[in-house]
């Protein structure tokens, strides 16, 4: 398959090592010093040294039929480029992002016959010098079963989810408090208080209750379950869990996506959301 990659990002370059490897004829997408280092490499390699070669381009080429574009920049960067999406010939445009906002207006810029939506939930991947470092399990999550086979056979196994606008605020509910404890983690190289924990735990509460707000069940049945717990339970996984190399990882990250997370959920329920408020980095 013809696979276009807007925004070969940590997550966006994992996915195009994964395809070329599965014999996809793959373009990635790229600006600034990204584009300069692929333009030079022709591939994407691994931290091992493992090459996949690819395509690289600093636009999206609009006259190809691409059986998917996928796009993996960060949610504040897709209304520029959403312009050459409706453009493209595309067959099918999956974002792949995290978010809070409704998914509509993506639906529509592209079409309904060709919007779909995913997330990479099991892949986690560190960009270093211009080398990805990935980490990949089960929990990627799309809309489109087609997809959901062709990530599954290329190794990154993939789950079909039909109302991925709740699961993706669920998604939002839960992570936001765990990308926030990485921050602190990451910046003071040791975990939380108890105290700190238990902040985080009300706002891991606060975050649901939004999802529950809006309408949404909170998705997957796994999630829901955790949303349930009780706070004190809550606060110990969260105490435990910044005790972690995943915390400090995660928190390398950086704090633009938890305060983009906190700042939406509480754009829709700002009488919810002081505890998220509390823990924003």
């Amino acid at each position: 398959m013809q696979i276009a990659i807007f925004g070969p990002g940590a997550i966006g370059s994992t996915f195009a090592w994964y395809l070329a490897r599965a014999g996809h004829d793959v373009t990635v997408v790229a600006r600034g010093a990204r584009l300069d280092w692929l333009e030079r490499e022709q591939a994407i390699v691994r931290g091992d040294g493992e090459r996949m070669p690819v395509k690289v381009a600093s636009s999206l080429d609009v006259t190809i039929p691409w059986d998917l574009c996928l796009v993996t920049v960060l949610a504040p960067q897709v209304p520029a480029i959403l312009p050459t999406l409706r453009a493209s010939a595309a067959r099918r445009v999956m974002f792949m992002f995290n978010t809070f906002e409704p998914l509509e207006p993506l639906r529509d810029a592209v079409g309904v016959e060709r919007f779909t939506f995913g997330f990479p939930a099991g892949v986690f991947t560190l960009l270093v010098d211009g080398r990805i470092h990935p980490t990949v399990r089960s929990g990627t999550t799309v809309a489109d079963p087609v997809w959901a086979r062709v990530f599954g056979d290329a190794g990154i196994p993939t789950v079909v989810e039909q109302d991925m606008q709740g699961w993706l605020r669920s998604h939002a509910a839960a992570v936001a408090p765990l990308m926030a404890i990485g921050t602190i983690a990451a910046a003071r190289g040791a975990g939380l208080t108890w105290h700190e924990a238990t902040a985080h735990a009300a706002a891991f509460e606060a975050g649901f209750r939004i999802v529950r707000s809006l309408g949404h069940k909170p998705r997957p049945a796994a999630l829901r379950v955790l949303s349930w717990l009780p706070r004190a339970a809550v606060t110990a996984i969260l105490w435990a869990f910044g005790r972690t190399k995943i915390a400090r990882d995660l928190g390398r990250l950086g704090t633009a996506e938890p305060r983009m997370l906190i700042d939406a959920m509480n754009a829709y329920a700002p009488q919810l959301a002081a505890p998220l408020l509390a823990i924003r980095p």
